[in-house]
């Protein structure tokens, strides 16, 4: 068994991590100096939780839904031909932010805000988008802090309390603020008025249709490895807010996803999880 799990573990690794994964994850991890959070705090225990992986196919579905994101994103981003580049790069930011030393973490924004400045366009009714624009930062931030905490809240292996919750949503703000993220939510609360106060922008354009699709239909993953991300598709998308089905045309299933979904959501995070895992000893 251990065997098997060292297997699933270093395939789960490899995609996520990227093929130079390990010699990134020792610099994070190992690398002597001061970091910006603890790794025992809130915003540790959730970034390094497996339900990681149920939170971004939520925050990836939740982020279509905004024009101007979607279209930068289809313009400028490589999500057809280098799906599991992208992954790769997003989730060596989280991790270096949450958990490498301050100036790796600040050389990782300042990497970030560098691209930003050159992501620009202009939508089809004529309306000029900047990924450098903070309103539109706000709402990639929030879409991600609320998938994140809503998975760990469901799958998380030790879920937060409410003060816990609060002090996540905090600490994911000085990240933020860094990025240029303008009045980041710093609370739950907070946070919830954040995303409701987007909701009159939001609407499911043939862009975000077409990037759902290829994200749930046609994952560039080999036959093996498709059952068990199905499990977590459809996992995200039982977290996705009621409202946004029809836009995406997502389906809804309230007590399936109330029931089968969730158990085998909690299934396969637990099995990514023991997987991931170190061997002891």
């Amino acid at each position: 068994m251990v065997g098997v799990r060292e297997r699933l573990g270093e395939a789960l690794f490899l995609r996520v991590a990227g093929p130079d994964g390990a010699r990134h994850r020792d610099r994070i991890h190992f690398t002597e100096g001061p970091r910006w959070f603890e790794s025992d705090s809130p915003i540790g225990r959730v970034h390094g939780d497996a339900s990681m992986f149920v939170g971004g196919i939520r925050a990836l579905l939740l982020q279509t839904l905004h024009p101007a994101a979607m279209t930068a994103v289809s313009e400028h981003s490589g999500y057809r031909g280098d799906m599991w580049g992208r992954l790769a790069r997003t989730s060596r930011f989280l991790a270096v932010t949450t958990f490498g030393t301050a100036d790796d973490a600040q050389q990782a924004v300042d990497v970030v805000r560098s691209i930003h400045d050159r992501v620009t366009g202009t939508m089809a009714d004529g309306t000029p988008y900047a990924a450098s624009d903070p309103h539109l930062l706000k709402w990639v931030h929030i879409a991600e802090v609320d998938s994140f905490l809503l998975a760990h809240t469901v799958y998380g292996k030790h879920p937060l309390d409410p003060a816990e919750r609060d002090e996540y949503v905090r600490q994911t703000a000085e990240v933020a603020r860094r990025l240029g993220v303008v009045d980041p939510p710093t609370t739950e609360a907070e946070l919830k008025a954040a995303l409701a106060g987007y909701r009159p922008e939001l609407r499911g354009t043939p862009q975000a249709r077409e990037a759902v699709s290829y994200l749930l239909f046609r994952p560039p993953l080999p036959l093996a490895a498709r059952p068990p991300y199905a499990v977590l598709v459809a996992a995200g998308i039982g977290l996705m807010p009621r409202w946004t089905r029809l836009p995406l045309r997502l389906p809804w299933l309230p007590v399936s996803e109330r029931t089968v979904v969730r158990a085998l959501g909690g299934l396969a995070t637990g099995t990514i999880r023991w997987a991931m895992t170190p061997k002891r000893g």
